[in-house]
């Protein structure tokens, strides 16, 4: 139980981490599209390799990953489309595709669509690797490389994410790459994702980018606040959801879902009346 409550909490401050600049940056349906389409990097790669421990993997759903972007934003581009439609055409184009390569050449391995969108994380701990001869998860071991790796990225990157996320255009002026701050973003979110849906499933790692950061959007004002509200609640989301999936035997990904959706709520609602009583006051 302590092994399955490390690997929820390390893939919530992960992906919580990330989720903040998606937040800022409006590209929050995004996250959901690259969730579901990285699953077609993941079988393309596991029919190269026969191996679902490969690093291929992760290199195929990043490469998955960006190509979503980038149709997105071509399809966008075009004007003909608005954004929520370009990411329902492109995400559900290659989501369909990913299915139909499962269920009709890998219907006998590991890779199963249940799996895939809800996740298993009680047997996260019964696949392991030993690390200086400490026996540990090998789903935990990736997502701490993972926590590491964004942690560097935001740390080095502070600026230039800050500049992007609430003023683009100056960032562009000031002679920052937006659009590559962007694709790296979007990598790394590609590469949490991978790491993280075949413990936990989509619908959870969607949930971990994107409740936490919304609920701190509503709590505090500044980026560098917002950024430790995010992770302290995505860490409260996974502790309660977590007790509460195991000891009412429910789905753990699907308490802490919505137990994620709850808070939301609650802040949510909190918030709007405190404003509508501050207006009636005036």
């Amino acid at each position: 139980m302590i092994e399955v409550l490390m690997v929820l909490l390390v893939t919530a401050l992960s992906t919580s981490l990330l989720g903040v600049f998606l937040v800022l940056k409006n590209s929050s349906m995004t996250t959901d599209a690259i969730s579901h389409t990285i699953l077609l990097g993941i079988v393309v790669a596991f029919f190269i390799t026969q191996d679902l421990r490969s690093p291929l993997l992760i290199i195929g759903a990043t490469v998955i990953g960006l190509v979503t972007v980038y149709l997105i934003e071509v399809v966008i581009s075009t004007r003909l489309m608005k954004v929520d439609a370009a990411i329902g055409v492109v995400f559900t184009a290659l989501f369909a595709l990913a299915v139909i390569l499962v269920s009709r050449y890998a219907d006998d391995t590991h890779i199963d669509i249940d799996v895939v969108l809800m996740g298993q994380v009680l047997f996260a701990p019964l696949n392991r690797v030993d690390i200086l001869g400490i026996s540990l998860p090998y789903a935990l071991v990736q997502l701490i490389i993972t926590l590491i790796i964004n942690l560097m990225f935001i740390t080095i990157f502070y600026k230039e994410l800050k500049l992007t996320s609430f003023d683009p255009v100056y960032a562009t002026v000031a002679g920052f790459s937006t659009s590559l701050i962007y694709y790296i973003l979007m990598s790394l979110v590609s590469v949490t994702a991978v790491t993280a849906f075949d413990a936990v499933g989509s619908i959870l790692v969607i949930s971990f980018f994107v409740a936490p950061a919304a609920t701190s959007y509503l709590l505090v004002k500044r980026l560098s606040h917002m950024i430790f509200m995010s992770l302290g609640i995505s860490a409260f989301n996974s502790i309660v959801g977590c007790l509460i999936g195991y000891y009412a035997n429910l789905s753990i990904s699907g308490s802490v879902a919505t137990v994620s959706t709850m808070v939301f709520f609650f802040v949510f609602l909190t918030t709007y009346y405190d404003k509508t009583k501050k207006k009636s006051i005036f």
